[in-house]
């Protein structure tokens, strides 16, 4: 089994952040756009361009906000039980001379469109992982957070 490194955008904007929709058999859910690194890839690369395949907006990384680990036999979902992955949430921007209504080049396979949701309310949405909803509240209240928020669902 190896260890996949993948790389997320934390994108607030007037006490929202963006995050893809997505469906599954359960219902909507959603996710900080990024995604898994590729080989001889630097991290801030991936954001760059997994926001553009997901969200269809140029973005400037920032700050390491968290990092996540997530070990598959640890938690509830079989299909997911020889997964171990490390997931880096960066503090991203939206460039300035963003278009207002970005196409994805390259959505996720269950991914219909994105939404801004109200940081305040992120407790009401099916989001994933679950446990990164408080880090990210504290955050945008500028609450110091632990980086390593170790292997949470």
């Amino acid at each position: 089994m190896h260890i996949r490194n993948s790389a997320k955008a934390v994108i607030e904007k007037e006490g929202h952040v963006l995050l893809t929709k997505n469906i599954d058999a359960e219902g909507i859910f959603y996710l900080f756009p990024g995604g898994g690194q590729e080989h001889g890839e630097v991290l801030v690369e991936t954001i760059k361009r997994e926001c553009l395949e997901e969200i269809g907006y140029q973005v400037t990384v920032g700050e390491l906000l968290h990092i996540r680990e997530y070990i598959g036999k640890n938690h509830e979902y079989k299909h997911d039980r020889d997964v171990h992955q490390l997931e880096f949430y960066f503090v991203c921007t939206i460039d300035a001379q963003a278009v207002e209504m970005p196409i994805p080049s390259n959505p996720d396979s269950h991914q219909i469109g994105m939404e801004w949701v109200a940081i305040k309310n992120l407790h009401e949405y099916r989001i994933y992982p679950k446990g990164i909803r408080l880090p990210v509240q504290q955050f945008a209240e500028n609450k110091k957070t632990a980086a390593y928020l170790g292997d949470i669902n």
